[in-house]
């Protein structure tokens, strides 16, 4: 078969970047794809193993993210700061950040969950405000990094975006040799009835699309090239003859 092609210069140029563009966010996606699968089995494992009794006695360098942990101590309650922007099943809200003061006194930051808006104020919720020595259950996370286009934290005019123990330490003059900055606390829900702040679930609630991503990217670029060859055979650009013996 003989094939005739004659390329027109600056389409094919355009295509060819075109299609080297959308075929590598394709494969940046299908790179995301296998990033998440394993940061959703390693949630599972470490968050179902059995939990750390005394997390403050870790190096940084031997905690596993999303490790179970169970503290005994008491909350400061006034020292409370609030991240704003979080949602619940489609309900506008902030999560609740409070201190902890585990029994050998060290402090440790405590993400205990989601509250509405009419609930942000403690003096709404009293009944969330529990006092004395308890025993939580939650799983270590390790402090969050700003997105590109979430603004940053402004602790004077309330404004929390992210969960960055160093910031917040600071901000509420906690003695630093005290604190725990290295990592915080996800609390884990207690019981069956929900009650505020609603914490987490220990099961893993990340979106993982990334698949649908790579297809949709891939196919793009399959329909570029679709067009692209399509416009060359109308145009006569571009054909297909068998050849012959004859000749």
């Amino acid at each position: 078969m003989n094939i005739y092609f004659r390329p027109l210069l600056w389409p094919t140029i355009f295509s060819i970047l075109i299609f080297a563009l959308l075929f590598s966010f394709g494969t940046w996606q299908v790179k995301r794809l296998f990033w998440k699968e394993a940061l959703i089995e390693r949630y599972i494992t470490q968050s179902q193993s059995n939990p750390i009794k005394n997390p403050s006695k870790l190096d940084f360098s031997n905690i596993n993210e999303f490790k179970s942990v169970k503290l005994s101590g008491s909350f400061l309650h006034k020292d409370e700061v609030y991240i704003t922007g979080k949602t619940y099943e489609g309900n506008a809200g902030f999560h609740v950040i409070t201190p902890f003061n585990l029994s050998n006194n060290k402090i440790i930051l405590i993400n205990r969950g989601w509250v509405s808006e009419g609930y942000r104020n403690p003096k709404k919720r009293k009944f969330s405000l529990v006092e004395g020595q308890i025993v939580l259950k939650g799983i270590i996370r390790f402090p969050q990094k700003k997105g590109y286009f979430v603004p940053e934290n402004d602790g004077n005019n309330g404004f929390w975006f992210t969960i960055k123990p160093n910031e917040i330490i600071k901000f509420l003059n906690l003695t630093s040799n005290q604190v725990i900055s290295n990592y915080y606390i996800d609390a884990l829900r207690q019981g069956e009835k929900l009650t505020l702040p609603i914490g987490v679930t220990g099961k893993p609630k990340l979106r993982n699309q990334h698949l649908s991503y790579a297809v949709t990217w891939y196919g793009l670029a399959l329909s570029l090239l679709f067009v692209y060859f399509s416009y060359h055979v109308s145009s006569g650009r571009l054909s297909f003859k068998k050849k012959d013996n004859n000749e």
